[in-house]
């Protein structure tokens, strides 16, 4: 039965191998080996790219559970790549790195109004909803814990606003050349890395103020405390 149990545990994600593999090794290729006499502006973005998509790719194949938010970042990369490899304007690169968090942010905030939010979906990667919901039902108060969902759907839908706007002026100042060139690898390269203090480090301190709103209501309001509703 241990060994049964242990199987089950869902494979946690190496955040170090997540940043050195999507952030790290994606930006020294595209700055320093994207040049002409490298690997040029066309391979040095393939097999930047090669990185991050395979990472993703291999993460939703031996995860117990399908991530949505990891599909869409796999999405992205792809576009991201398409828009490289077939030269487009670089209007449509500042398009699509603000479009995606500006349209997951509309999803969320138009999902609250529907029976499907999708805050339950980002919620129940991290938290067990059902036990909270349970929770509420048995001491009489469902309505909190419907008001809660809401208030933390909004917090969340404002997250990706943020960083729909901090992806727009990123992308504005970073952002130089044309696809096919090596100017505009470079500086893909450049926005990639700055991504991550200028982009992830505020989303993810959002995010955990919105999971610490979510816990501090179910803390106060029913007798559930952080280990019992945590998935881990």
């Amino acid at each position: 039965m241990k060994e049964q149990s242990e199987t089950a545990k869902p494979k946690k994600e190496n955040g170090w191998a997540n940043l050195v593999i999507n952030i790290l090794i994606p930006t020294v290729i595209m700055i320093k080996f994207s040049k002409p006499e490298y690997l040029g502006q066309f391979y040095g973005l393939i097999i930047a790219l090669a990185f991050p998509v395979i990472y993703g790719i291999y993460d939703l194949l031996t995860s117990s559970k399908v991530n949505a938010f990891s599909i869409i970042g796999l999405i992205s990369i792809l576009i991201t790549g398409g828009i490289g490899l077939l030269e487009l304007d670089r209007t449509w690169m500042i398009v699509k790195e603000t479009g995606i968090p500006a349209i997951m942010a509309l999803a969320i905030f138009i999902s609250q109004h529907t029976k499907y939010p999708l805050v339950k979906a980002f919620l129940n990667q991290i938290v067990d909803l059902e036990r909270v919901r349970v929770a509420y039902v048995e001491q009489g108060k469902e309505d909190f814990f419907n008001t809660l969902l809401k208030n933390s759907a909004y917090l969340l839908s404002l997250t990706f606003t943020v960083s729909a706007v901090l992806n727009f002026f990123l992308a504005i100042y970073i952002l130089k050349g044309q696809p096919g060139s090596s100017e505009f690898v470079e500086s893909l390269g450049k926005m990639t890395f700055l991504s991550f203090p200028v982009i992830t480090l505020p989303m993810m301190f959002m995010v955990g103020f919105v999971l610490n709103y979510l816990y501090k209501n179910v803390k106060s309001e029913t007798t559930l405390n952080l280990d019992d509703i945590i998935r881990t």
